[in-house]
C-alpha cells in the first residue's frame, strides 16, 4: 500500500490532494489484494512480452537480413509467435480479472450508498433533488470504479510497459534514450496547466446530468397531470435545456481533454524524427549496429502510446474523482436527527402525547410558536385549522422526523429524545391522504406494517380494513401486484390497503392525514369504518381538512399560524363560536351537496 501510495504521488503531485483517491484504495484494495495481484502479475508478463516484440527485432535485422543466417528464421519466427501467444493470454487473463474485481466493488460500493442514504433524517431528502440521490447512487460508484481501473491499468499496464521498453531502448541506444526523454518536461506542465479546467467542468457535467433524470422522474410520476394540463411543451424546452447544457458541458470536457494530444503528438514527433536523424548519421558515418537502432526505433514507437496515456492520467484521474469526492460526501453525512448515545428503548402499549411549549421553525421561517396540547391515552384528537397552522408539522414531530427548537414532545411523560428512533417509530402507525404502496404484492404490501406478521394476520388485517373482498377478487390474490406506486389499484383500494398495512403494525399511537379525502362516498364509508377498528384502543391524531370527518373526535384543537387558538369537542366549539365555527360554516356550503350524494349512491 505505501508503495502505491509512493507511486501515486509521484503522478498525481502532493499527498493532500489524493484523500479521496488514496481512501478509496484502502477501503476496497484489501478484499481483492490476491486478485489484484494476480492481475498486475499477467500485465508485467504483458509488458515484458511487449518489450520482447521489440528486442527481437534487432535479432530480425541483424541475422536475418543482413547476416542472412537462415537456420535463424524459424527459431525467430517461433519466439515471435511465442511472444505474442504469452502476450495475448496475460492480456485476458488480466482484463477478466480486473472486470469481476470492478463488477463486485460496483456493487458493493452501491449497497453502501443505499445505506447511507436510507440512513439519513427527512432534512436530507429536502435538501437534495431525486435526480442528485439516483446519481450519486448509480453513477459515483462506477466513477470510483473508473478511478481504481485507471489507477492498476497507469501503474501495470501502461507503467510496467513503458519502464520494459525504456529498458531496451537503454539497452539498444543509452545516448539516444537520454535525448528522447526531454520531451517529459514540457509535456508534464502542458498537462498540469488542464487540471484545474477538468476538475470544475467534469463536477458541473455531473450535477447537470442529475437535472435530467429529475425532469425524467417527474414527468413519469407526474404523467396525469402533464397531460391534463399540457405540460408537455414546457417540460420538453426545460428537458432541451438541461440536455443542451450536459452537450455544452460534455463538449468543453472533450475539448479539454484532446488538448493533451496536439501537444503529445508534436512532441512525439519531434523526438522521433531526432531520433532518425541521429541514429542515421550513426549508421551512415560510424557503422553503427543497424539492428539495434530498429530495435530501438520499435521500443520507442510502442512506448509513445503507454507514455501517452500516463500524460492524459492527470486528466482522467480528475474526472473520474469528481464522482468519488460526490460519493464521499454522501457516506460521510452525519445525519442532523439521530439517536441519542444514552437513548433507551421505547417500550409502552398505551401512549399519553404531550406537547409542552413546543417552538419550531423550517430555516428561518417560524411553524409552531410555543405550542401546548394533550392527547390522552386511547383518544382520538382532532387537529383543524386553515393551510399552514403547522398540523402536518406536528406529525412529523411526534414521529420525530426533526427536533423542536425548544420545548418537548413527551409521550407518558417522557421527552421522546431519550428514546432511540427506531423503537420510537415502531410504537406509531400512519395513514396518509396521499397513500403509498410499494411495487409488489398485496400481502408484502400489508406486510410492510410488520414483516414477521403470518399469512393469517395479514388476512385478518384486510379483512378489518375492509380490502379482503376486492383483493380476492383480484387475479392472484394476495399475490397479486399492486403497481409502481400502487397504480394497479383505485385511491380506495390503495387507503385501504395502507389502512390493513397500519392495523398489522399494532401500534399505540396512529396518525391519520385526512385519510377520507378525495374519496366517492362509498369508498368514503368503507374506510370510515375500517378506520373506526384501527383507532380503537389507540392514541389517535387525525388531521382534518373537512370539519364533518371529525365531530366524534375527543378533543379538537384549532390551530392557527402554529399556535392553539381553541380546544374542545364539536359541541363546545360550535358553542363558543370564532375560529372553527367560523371554518365550519365555510364548509357547511359543501356539506349538502355531498350528504345528497352520499343518498343517491347508498
Amino acid at each position: 500500500m505505501n508503495y502505491l501510495k509512493g507511486r501515486l504521488v509521484s503522478l498525481l503531485g502532493p499527498e493532500q490532494k489524493l484523500g479521496p483517491l488514496v481512501r478509496l484504495f484502502r477501503a476496497n484494495f484489501r478484499p481483492y489484494l490476491w486478485r489484484y495481484v494476480f492481475a498486475l502479475a499477467m500485465m508485467i508478463v504483458a509488458a515484458l512480452a511487449t518489450a520482447g516484440s521489440a528486442y527481437i527485432i534487432k535479432d530480425i535485422i541483424n541475422k536475418i537480413f543482413i547476416d542472412k543466417n537462415g537456420g535463424l528464421v524459424f527459431v525467430i519466427a517461433g519466439a515471435i509467435v511465442v511472444i505474442y501467444l504469452v502476450k495475448g493470454f496475460a492480456t485476458y487473463f488480466s482484463s477478466v480479472t480486473l472486470t469481476k474485481i470492478g463488477n463486485s466493488m460496483v456493487a458493493r460500493l452501491q449497497r453502501q450508498l443505499y445505506d447511507a442514504v436510507l440512513r439519513q433524517d427527512i432534512a436530507f431528502f429536502q435538501r437534495h433533488a431525486l435526480g442528485d440521490i439516483m446519481m450519486r447512487i448509480s453513477q459515483n460508484a462506477s466513477a470510483a470504479r473508473s478511478a481504481i481501473d485507471l489507477v492498476v491499468l497507469s501503474l501495470g499496464r501502461d507503467l510496467f510497459t513503458l519502464v520494459s521498453l525504456v529498458g531496451v531502448m537503454v539497452v539498444q541506444n543509452p545516448t539516444m534514450s537520454a535525448l528522447s526523454l526531454l520531451i517529459a518536461p514540457p509535456a508534464v506542465y502542458g498537462i498540469i496547466h488542464l487540471l484545474k479546467k477538468v476538475r470544475t467542468a467534469a463536477r458541473k457535467e455531473v450535477m447537470t446530468s442529475a437535472q435530467i433524470i429529475t425532469i425524467v422522474q417527474e414527468s413519469v410520476q407526474g404523467i396525469r397531470v402533464v397531460k391534463s394540463f399540457g405540460l408537455e411543451d414546457r417540460l420538453r424546452a426545460a428537458f432541451e435545456v438541461a440536455t443542451g447544457n450536459v452537450e455544452r458541458l460534455a463538449n468543453r470536457m472533450a475539448m479539454l481533454g484532446a488538448r493533451s494530444s496536439p501537444l503529445m503528438e508534436t512532441l512525439g514527433g519531434f523526438a522521433i524524427a531526432f531520433v532518425v536523424m541521429f541514429g542515421g548519421y550513426q549508421i551512415v558515418h560510424y557503422n553503427a549496429d543497424p539492428g539495434a537502432f530498429f530495435s530501438f526505433i520499435t521500443a520507442l514507437l510502442l512506448a509513445y502510446e503507454p507514455a501517452k496515456k500516463l500524460a492524459r492520467f492527470n486528466l482522467d484521474i480528475e474526472r473520474a474523482l469528481v464522482g468519488v469526492r460526490m460519493m464521499y460526501e454522501v457516506l460521510d453525512l452525519v445525519p442532523e436527527l439521530q439517536s441519542a448515545p444514552d437513548a433507551v428503548e421505547a417500550r409502552f402499549d398505551t401512549a399519553t402525547v404531550g406537547f409542552d411549549r413546543v417552538d419550531f421553525a423550517y430555516g428561518e421561517a417560524p411553524v409552531l410558536r410555543s405550542l401546548s396540547l394533550t392527547a390522552p391515552a386511547n383518544s382520538v384528537v382532532a387537529l383543524v385549522g386553515p393551510s399552514g397552522a403547522g398540523k402536518s408539522t406536528v406529525f412529523s414531530l411526534v414521529e420525530r422526523f426533526f427536533d423542536p427548537k425548544a420545548g418537548a414532545v413527551l409521550i407518558n411523560g417522557t421527552d421522546i429524545r431519550r428514546f432511540t428512533v427506531e423503537s420510537l417509530r415502531r410504537h406509531i402507525a400512519l395513514v396518509t391522504q396521499d397513500t403509498f404502496l410499494f411495487d409488489g404484492t398485496v400481502a408484502a404490501n400489508i406486510a410492510d406494517g410488520r414483516p414477521d406478521a403470518t399469512p393469517a394476520e395479514i388476512e385478518a388485517a384486510a379483512r378489518d380494513a375492509n380490502a379482503y373482498d376486492f383483493i380476492m377478487a383480484m387475479p392472484g390474490g394476495f399475490g397479486a401486484r399492486v403497481g409502481e406506486g400502487g397504480g394497479n389499484l383505485s385511491g380506495g383500494q390503495r387507503q385501504r390497503i395502507a389502512i390493513a398495512r397500519a392495523i398489522l403494525r399494532q401500534a399505540p399511537i396512529l396518525l391519520l392525514d385526512e385519510a377520507t379525502s378525495a374519496l366517492d362516498a362509498q369508498a368514503e364509508r368503507d374506510i370510515q369504518e375500517a378506520l373506526g377498528r384501527l383507532m380503537k384502543g389507540r392514541t389517535t391524531f387525525v388531521i382534518a381538512h373537512r370539519l364533518a370527518t371529525v365531530r366524534d373526535a375527543d378533543i379538537i384543537y384549532v390551530m392557527d399560524k402554529g399556535e392553539v387558538v381553541q380546544s374542545g369537542n364539536h359541541a363546545q366549539l360550535m358553542a363558543e363560536g370564532g375560529l372553527y365555527a367560523h371554518l365550519r360554516a365555510l364548509q357547511f356550503k359543501d356539506e349538502k351537496p355531498r350528504a345528497e350524494a352520499a343518498e343517491a349512491t347508498g
